[in-house]
């Protein structure tokens, strides 16, 4: 199961390959970070009023929640990413893989997201997914990390839902 694992995300990765795809593959796998979807979040909350602000407070505690879940996870499993030079930050800052927290956030978030606003969460449904595949495709993860990474952020996000 490891061996076809690691042949398939060798398959998919493109990091080592200039183009428009490869660049297309990290803006997607930058889009997942915890940072940029915090920040988008505070300047929204701080724009917006009751409802929204609510909703937006929601999402910023699930994305913290689900960072603390996905450390420990990882710090259970111990995975090392694959071998690679891209994402120079993410191997120094967390050389381990499993599960994609990217994959996990991408996911809940769309999943919160179709509870809130349906046509915004189906945009995100489309999005989540490219953003687990881009992180395979630039050599951070293996395929079987993103599918782990977004059944778990589907769980999230459905306790989410069910909770709030």
């Amino acid at each position: 199961m490891i061996e076809l694992d690691a042949g398939l995300t060798q398959r998919l990765r493109i990091a080592e390959k200039p183009g428009v795809t490869r660049t297309l593959a990290a803006i997607l796998a930058h889009s997942g970070d915890s940072w940029f979807w915090l920040a988008s979040i505070a300047l929204l909350w701080w724009l917006g009023t009751g409802y929204w602000q609510r909703e937006l407070l929601i999402m910023a505690v699930s994305i913290v929640v689900a960072a603390a879940v996905v450390f420990i996870v990882k710090r259970a499993i111990h995975r090392q990413r694959p071998e690679g030079e891209w994402g120079k930050f993410y191997r120094s800052t967390d050389p381990h893989s499993f599960p994609s927290g990217h994959a996990v956030r991408a996911m809940m978030l769309a999943v919160i997201m179709l509870g809130m606003s349906p046509g915004t969460g189906i945009i995100l449904l489309i999005w989540a997914p490219l953003v687990a595949l881009a992180r395979v495709a630039m050599g951070l993860h293996y395929l079987s990390d993103v599918i782990a990474g977004m059944l778990l952020g589907l769980a999230i996000g459905g306790i989410v839902l069910l909770v709030v």
